[in-house]
């Protein structure tokens, strides 16, 4: 345990947030956020814009001090110690930030001097990130020339060269292409096994299920963290008395969706695909529901129960937000 002033940082973790609230004059960006993110882990963090995501952040960067609560990064309070914090971390944008008119070297070669590295260890460096993202061939090549996924992993090899313990990636993959995707996400699963810890914000619902825990911000609170798995079981996403099931359609499903919204039953309607996933009470058989999406609209219809995803667990949390009071949080552990 490391102590700094009154609190006390867990080492277990590499990030802590505890009771954390921000407010830009009148308005609240955070209220009472509290999380825990292990050493080495991925952890996804979600939200609509104007949720908190980068309020959330910036406060972890040390670039904003919280109005109420604890953070703790590497150990660090980011509110006592910002300048030790901000030598302990990388940071990847969402835009491109590096100088585009210098070579990939180039730029990883300033990156390094900014954090003090020079001769053999700058070269070590260097050399394990090329290495690491697979930028090689285009070591000398003007950065602004770069492809929007080969633009993405020289920020990360950038953000990496003084060798962070922790990473922060604000939405990451946005506006690359699907396999520049992966790529990225193989190197981020790279750096989790190699101790080091992520917090990776994203809107892609496949990006946050290969997280290893993902939170969830709505309207500055933390309205759920925990692992995928576990989120999906929560009580309040498929509550007593109530089942999911996906219509699978031969056509075009927006016609059956507005089917689905007029039925009195349906509870949840979302759009997968050519699928729509349904909320509906358990006494309703998959016979009448095929016949009642078919009724108006004549394509084929075919009815299975499902788990939910969890897509479907925000979906339905942001629902419950909506239409009543703030629910206190929930974590599943």
């Amino acid at each position: 345990m490391k102590t700094t002033g009154e609190a006390r940082a867990d080492d277990r973790y590499g990030i802590e947030v505890r009771g954390v609230s921000h407010d830009y004059g009148p308005v609240r960006a955070l209220r009472d956020v509290s999380l825990s993110i292990a050493r080495g882990t991925i952890f996804g963090l979600l939200g609509p814009n104007g949720s908190g995501k980068s309020t959330l952040i910036r406060i972890l960067c040390g670039l904003l001090r919280p109005t109420s609560g604890h953070a703790f990064v590497d150990g660090i309070d980011v509110t006592r110690e910002a300048d030790a914090v901000r030598k302990r971390i990388g940071y990847v944008p969402q835009r491109f930030s590096l100088y585009e008119d210098l070579t990939v070297l180039e730029n990883l070669n300033f990156f390094a001097r900014v954090y003090g590295l020079s001769g053999p260890r700058l070269l070590e460096r260097r050399d394990w990130v090329i290495e690491l993202t697979g930028i090689g061939p285009y070591r000398d090549r003007l950065a602004g020339a770069l492809s929007g996924g080969w633009k993405q992993r020289l920020s990360l090899g950038a953000a990496l060269m003084h060798e962070p313990r922790i990473v922060f990636l604000d939405e990451p993959t946005a506006g690359i292409d699907p396999v520049a995707r992966r790529a990225l996400w193989n190197l981020l699963f790279d750096l989790s096994a190699g101790g080091v810890t992520l917090l990776v914000s994203t809107h892609y619902m496949d990006e946050a299920e290969r997280c290893s825990r993902v939170g969830y911000l709505y309207l500055s609170r933390l309205l759920v963290e925990g692992e995928p798995e576990d989120l999906v079981r929560l009580p309040e996403i498929t509550p007593a008395g109530t089942r999911r099931v996906e219509a699978a359609i031969d056509g075009n499903p927006a016609p059956v969706m507005r089917s689905a919204r007029a039925l009195a039953y349906v509870r949840e309607v979302t759009i997968f695909g050519n699928s729509l996933h349904l909320l509906v009470p358990s006494t309703i058989d998959d016979e009448a529901i095929q016949r009642d999406l078919s009724a108006q609209v004549p394509v084929d219809v075919s009815i299975r129960s499902i788990a939910p995803s969890l897509e479907d667990v925000f979906v339905r949390l942001t629902a419950l937000q909506e239409d009543g009071p703030p629910a206190a949080k929930e974590t599943a552990r």
